[in-house]
């Protein structure tokens, strides 16, 4: 039976309706996205289509063809797709080809993702002077998000909205900020990437072991990569979906251990007592724990993928809550992005000049934590076609650090506010 949902004023008030519009709305989008010349090719090098993704449903909102508000899609987006995007984006994580990276790569991408954490902390201080109304109330709640989408991604984003509790037009906000600045710095590693050997010699790095990565990479793809049979697809969803499942039965319980902790100890502050919370953190220890076993293999056959599909869902259905207008209410917000952004670039300038790291280690480490798997193979691929799945490699570790680390910063920017 199709659900009705929507307010009387909607277009469209049925939510089979609107799930369908959103699908076709996602499809037209990848699809002019990926045309290899011509006006879209064009448009699409300027605009991000995630953009896209948030901004097509927000407009339906907005003009009053759907009620985003009075829909249950995002509920169940949340609920049911976002922690198993987080598993199958987590299975795919290889440690083993990870530390083969050599140190310089994962340092630079620790770095990154440290950059992330100090720079929200910096920013937050820096605006409270320039300016303190921008950080004034619940702004930290809306960084913590973008905290969770410059470590890992939209699915560690959109759980940080749920476990700070941040509301859809301050989230809205925030994605504003995180697609401008967010092209901003990729633009800049782009346009650094053409001129990485005067960077390389700066650093005076040894770059002999980027030819040896690129001939592990294209081994490894040629090795494992593989059409996805419906064998691999329904197994692929088994994983994801069970696991959603056994993140959903573990969560009451871990809720109510917590709760019958002594009251003076205050972990409701620390959001222990939120369901979605251990949903999320489940599903993702999980996702790490399967990486170890076979289950890994089955990113040959599109794990990530798929997870990706979910993640592009949900990133729909949260696109339909946002107040267009209220972008453009409070501009100094892109102020902090670039402030918070800068910290991120001068510390991975620092730590690459310290351990002579080659720019690509330095671009694709930022790149993996700020753009995620969407965007860092764009960066590898600036270096050489080849290296385009190392990107992805890195940013698969960050939606696992993600969860972690952007609720640390939370809690940090919490203890700021207050």
């Amino acid at each position: 039976m199709a659900i009705e949902a929507g307010a009387p004023d909607a277009l469209i008030t049925n939510d089979a309706v609107v799930l369908g519009l959103l699908a076709v709305t996602l499809g037209a989008v990848f699809w002019a996205s990926s045309r290899p010349s011509g006006f879209f090719h064009r448009f699409f090098t300027y605009v991000p289509a995630l953009l896209l993704c948030y901004l097509i449903p927000a407009i339906y909102n907005s003009i009053g063809l759907i009620d985003g508000n009075a829909s249950q899609l995002y509920p169940m987006a949340r609920d049911y797709l976002l922690p198993s995007a987080l598993v199958l984006l987590c299975v795919a994580i290889d440690f083993s080809a990870i530390v083969r990276l050599g140190p310089k790569a994962v340092i630079m991408f620790l770095t990154g993702t440290a950059g992330v954490a100090l720079g929200a902390i910096v920013s937050f201080l820096v605006m409270g002077v320039i300016n303190p109304a921008t950080v004034e109330g619940d702004t930290w709640r809306g960084m913590t998000t973008l905290a969770g989408s410059w470590i890992g991604g939209g699915a560690n984003q959109a759980a940080m909205k749920e476990v700070f509790g941040a509301d859809a037009t301050l989230f809205g906000q925030f994605v504003a900020v995180d697609v401008l600045v967010a092209n901003v710095w990729m633009a800049v590693l782009l346009f650094l990437a053409a001129r990485s050997d005067a960077f390389d010699r700066w650093t005076r790095a040894d770059t002999s072991a980027i030819t040896d990565l690129k001939n592990r990479v294209e081994a490894y793809q040629a090795q494992h990569s593989r059409i996805p049979t419906l064998t691999d697809l329904m197994i692929i969803l088994a994983f994801g979906l069970g696991a959603t499942g056994l993140s959903h039965f573990l969560a009451e319980p871990a809720i109510e251990w917590i709760r019958s902790m002594p009251a003076s100890w205050r972990l409701e502050d620390y959001s222990l007592t939120s369901g979605f919370f251990w949903i999320v953190l489940i599903a993702t220890t999980i996702g790490l724990a399967l990486s170890f076993t076979r289950a890994r293999m089955l990113e040959g056959a599109g794990a990530s993928k798929v997870g990706s599909a979910m993640i592009y869902i949900l990133v729909a259905t949260i696109g339909m809550h946002m107040d267009l207008g209220a972008l453009l209410d409070r501009p100094w917000l892109f102020l902090l992005g670039l402030i918070w952004i800068s910290v991120h670039a001068g510390l991975l300038l620092i730590v690459a000049k310290l351990i002579r790291a080659p720019l690509f280690f330095m671009a694709v480490g930022s790149q993996a934590n700020i753009g995620g798997a969407a965007s860092a193979p764009v960066v590898a691929s600036a270096f050489h076609p080849a290296l385009a799945p190392v990107g992805v490699l890195l940013a698969v570790l960050g939606y696992a650090l993600g969860t972690y680390v952007a609720y640390l910063t939370g809690l940090m920017l919490q203890a700021l506010a207050t």
